[in-house]
């Protein structure tokens, strides 16, 4: 693997594979906490109509580019980044990775197009809070970090994205579209030397040293999280709840970010052995779902609980859930269900990485984060150093009483 910084400021990183299949992408380090005083929802709404027409191409030519030769062209926005990605034949990645430059760096946001996909937006808001496994996480975090920058609604409300404007969107973009926030990384068979050379030529007809020279306001703080216990009736047929903690952010050390991720694989992984889903779904049968994540920001992390069950199950899977939590904070774990676990989570990572449009990303949101992209030997010596205590500190760290928070919906 080869990465680095060119002249422009743009980030980047090539890895070399056997496929036929070649992907790439374009991380960008905005997202939703860079809307600044702009309305909720634009970072999400830029990511929407920057395929809506670009000084060469119109937004039929830009949806039929890739769809022509087989490939795929995708976009999603989260708290901290958009990225644009791309799915293609080998022999077709240049005409990606020509796209995505033309799409990051000159779109026009025309008028009639952005009226159009306000009302695509504003029907994905309705369904979205149709659906309450989905919806109490953007209520959970908006509550959670309450007051900061991470606490805006990524697709806003109805209200916020009717109030967007042309201006808006084109602030947002001019504001946060430049090199210095970018990374452009492909995975592809050949040289990766080659390939570098190849890919920072392409991306040069769209960006020249000294581009960067747009002053971006200074990001709020995100400040500390809060503490809550809320129970909503939303009329559901049945009870969603998600419980949720503080965790290690992208900026704490590795090592603690890497025992943070085992723990969250311990207690609700996605293998049916894991504590929760081995108690509440394999045991009992009380749940449709459940699941531990860990989400890392800039600045701070969360570790979450989500689960929906039939709303005479949920005082018992509450109850449950505290005493696995409970249980995982009295006393380490033995070194043998250290050993399985460590194991468990390598595997995981190991057949996950496997797919190259995964690997691209990763990459992306690496090199916007650190400005480097960890090696899987470096990954696995954390892994294997973790000890029993190092375990135990970060689950009393994170779930002791009073540092959870809690949102049901019934």
């Amino acid at each position: 693997m080869r990465s680095g910084r060119s002249e422009s400021g743009l980030s980047f990183a090539v890895k070399s594979s056997a496929s036929k299949v070649a992907y790439c992408s374009l991380s960008v380090r905005c997202g939703t906490r860079a809307e600044g005083d702009l309305p909720q929802g634009t970072a999400h709404f830029v990511e929407h109509t920057i395929f809506k027409g670009t000084k060469h191409f119109s937004a039929a030519r830009i949806n039929s580019y890739l769809d022509r030769l087989g490939g795929e062209l995708n976009a999603y926005t989260t708290k901290e980044e958009i990225v644009l990605h791309a799915t293609v034949l080998r022999e077709d990645i240049w005409k990606a990775v020509g796209l995505l430059m033309e799409i990051a760096t000159r779109a026009t946001f025309p008028e009639h197009e952005i009226e159009t996909e306000r009302g695509v937006i504003i029907d994905e808001i309705i369904s979205y809070k149709d659906s309450p496994s989905d919806d109490i996480f953007d209520t959970f975090e908006s509550r959670f970090f309450e007051g900061s920058p991470l606490g805006r609604l990524i697709l806003g409300t109805v209200e916020s994205v009717g109030s967007i404007t042309v201006e808006d969107l084109k602030a947002y973009y001019r504001r946060n579209f430049i090199p210095s926030n970018m990374a452009l990384c492909i995975v592809a068979s050949g040289d990766e030397e080659k390939l570098e050379r190849q890919m920072l030529a392409l991306a040069g007809k769209y960006i020249t040293p000294g581009e960067d020279q747009t002053v971006i306001p200074g990001e709020d703080r995100v400040s500390s999280s809060r503490h809550f216990d809320i129970t909503e009736d939303k009329h559901n047929h049945e009870a969603n709840a998600l419980l949720g903690a503080e965790a290690p952010s992208l900026y704490n050390p590795d090592s603690e970010r890497v025992t943070a991720a085992l723990l969250t694989n311990i207690l609700g992984g996605p293998s049916s052995n894991s504590m929760l889903g081995a108690y509440l779904r394999e045991k009992h049968g009380w749940v449709y779902s459940i699941e531990c994540a860990y989400a890392q920001f800039r600045e701070t992390g969360m570790i979450t609980i989500s689960l929906g069950c039939e709303k005479e199950n949920l005082a018992k899977c509450l109850r449950a859930v505290e005493r696995i939590l409970a249980k995982i904070c009295s006393a380490p774990l033995s070194e043998a269900k250290l050993k399985a676990a460590k194991k468990q989570l390598l595997g995981q990572l190991a057949i996950s990485g496997e797919g190259g449009e995964t690997q691209c990303l990763s990459m992306g949101k690496s090199m916007i984060s650190f400005g480097k992209i960890m090696k899987d030997e470096q990954t696995r010596a954390l892994i294997d150093a973790i000890t029993a205590e190092d375990l135990h500190k970060m689950a009393v760290r994170t779930f002791s009483p009073g540092k959870v928070s809690k949102l049901v919906y019934l």
